[in-house]
């Protein structure tokens, strides 16, 4: 019932394209995510989908999801974005550090995640996850490493803070949290893991505990 009423709610945010023409993806445009999805209708005839977002947002700061149908603009909308096509929704929605999902759903429930363009940041990190599948996961469970590291660093900051509110103090007499980290492994944490959690955005990974605490 939730989902149902989430897609309907970003299927009124859909706006009609201007018809321009897809522009191709440059090596240099690290702030831009491109993805595709081919389908066959009934009759055979394939149709190419594109999604062209830029997570960073636009001059106003808004996240605009770009679909683009056989090269030309066919909609827009905000993000989270659910654009109807043949036999379901592309779904889009971004994180502070890139997508953390643009899928292909099915009424049924069946999911596809749409492929990224080859010369993007997520299509160089599908192709060392192809060609270098040990090296990838390596990579993944130390994004994973830091991910939890990072949680952990903001719990303790929150205990902290907890045990020094005045109405805290007067009631349990305070207390600090059970380890204190130097200010450069904090920082140092921090930074790990925003780096972690933008390599799992090329992968289309997100959790809203381990990521979400990094946003």
């Amino acid at each position: 019932m939730f989902e149902e009423v989430r897609r309907r709610r970003a299927a009124r945010r859909v706006k009609p394209g201007n018809g321009r023409p897809l522009q191709p993806f440059r090596w240099w445009q690290l702030s831009r995510s491109l993805f595709y999805l081919s389908l066959l209708d009934a009759d055979d005839h394939r149709t190419v989908y594109a999604v062209d977002l830029r997570p960073a947002g636009d001059e106003d700061g808004r996240v605009l999801a770009e679909l683009y149908r056989d090269g030309r603009h066919h909609a827009t909308s905000k993000v989270p974005a659910a654009f109807p096509v043949e036999g379901g929704v592309i779904e889009v929605a971004a994180s502070m550090f890139g997508l953390k999902r643009c899928h292909y759903v099915t009424p049924d429930g069946g999911e596809r995640q749409l492929v990224p363009d080859p010369r993007s940041a997520a299509g160089r990190r599908a192709r060392l996850e192809h060609d270098h599948p040990a090296l990838s996961r390596f990579i993944g469970a130390a994004s994973v490493t830091l991910l939890v590291l990072g949680v952990g660093v903001v719990v303790l900051e929150l205990v902290d803070a907890i045990g020094r509110i005045p109405p805290v103090v007067d009631r349990y007499g305070g207390f600090d949290a059970p380890l204190q980290l130097p200010l450069w492994l904090t920082i140092t944490l921090g930074v790990g893991a925003a780096a972690a959690s933008a390599e799992r955005a090329l992968r289309l990974r997100y959790h809203w505990l381990l990521d979400g605490a990094a946003n």
